[in-house]
């Protein structure tokens, strides 16, 4: 049986709306998951998180991308230096969920950040990221790989394009020209006071803001149905989340 194409967004730590999400889209084993980046830095559960995308990998067909707080995690797990300003926007929990891991297990946790892929292009030419690129010919000759999971001008790009302009003016993004469609993250929805998955263009934005007031989402990427956990603090009522 073939089964669906699923993109999930940004769970920063908040693996009770993970599992609720996938509860209520019924993720079987038949389906690829592709998710879009910033696994940790937000609710407690972010050790728990990655533990539990690592079990995950094992039996089901996973596309893991890197975001930019993975990145600055990472960071941190290599004993390179980090920004101050990680620690105040979720680093300090992740941190601290960390804190009882074997060396064995941490070592185990540290090759699965240092494996993300920066994007994932599939057989559809349908592109998957955190964030964005900025070269109109595309992904494969951007030269500033950080852009990958920290860009936001692709989304801003896209929200503010005229709607009823069509792909065969010269005023077109470029750039978006050179696929089907393009999943991302990391700019919460929220900004613009939604908390479905958006599109713009052929730019769909699925960060709901699981990291803030936000739920967690899963959506079929062909049919464009949707599931959403619970808005993750709930599921998290004594913590802040990231600020």
């Amino acid at each position: 049986m073939k089964g669906r194409t699923l993109v999930i967004g940004d769970i920063h730590g908040a693996l009770k709306a993970l599992k609720q999400a996938f509860i209520k889209a019924n993720v079987t084993e038949n389906d690829t998951l592709i998710f879009v980046g910033d696994y940790v830095d937000g609710w407690s559960d972010a050790a728990n998180t990655v533990r539990f995308l690592i079990e995950l990998n094992s039996t089901h067909n996973c596309v893991f991308i890197k975001g930019n707080h993975d990145e600055l995690f990472l960071n941190w797990l290599t004993k390179q230096p980090h920004n101050p300003q990680w620690l105040i926007h979720g680093g300090q929990t992740t941190i601290d969920s960390y804190s009882e891991l074997s060396k064995s297990e941490l070592e185990l946790h540290t090759q699965f950040f240092e494996n993300l892929d920066n994007y994932y292009l599939d057989t559809k030419n349908r592109l998957f990221l955190h964030a964005g690129f900025t070269n109109e010919k595309g992904i494969e000759h951007e030269i500033i790989s950080k852009n990958f999971y920290w860009d936001r001008t692709l989304w801003e790009m896209a929200i503010a394009m005229d709607k009823n302009l069509p792909i065969d003016n010269p005023c077109y993004p470029k750039r978006l020209k050179n696929y089907t469609e393009i999943y991302i993250g990391h700019t919460v929805l929220s900004r613009i006071n939604e908390t479905t998955p958006q599109q713009r263009a052929n730019v769909w934005n699925v960060d709901t803001a699981a990291a803030l007031k936000g739920p967690l989402t899963i959506m079929d990427v062909d049919t464009k149905e949707y599931w959403q956990s619970e808005p993750a603090f709930e599921l998290y009522p004594n913590e802040k989340g990231r600020n």
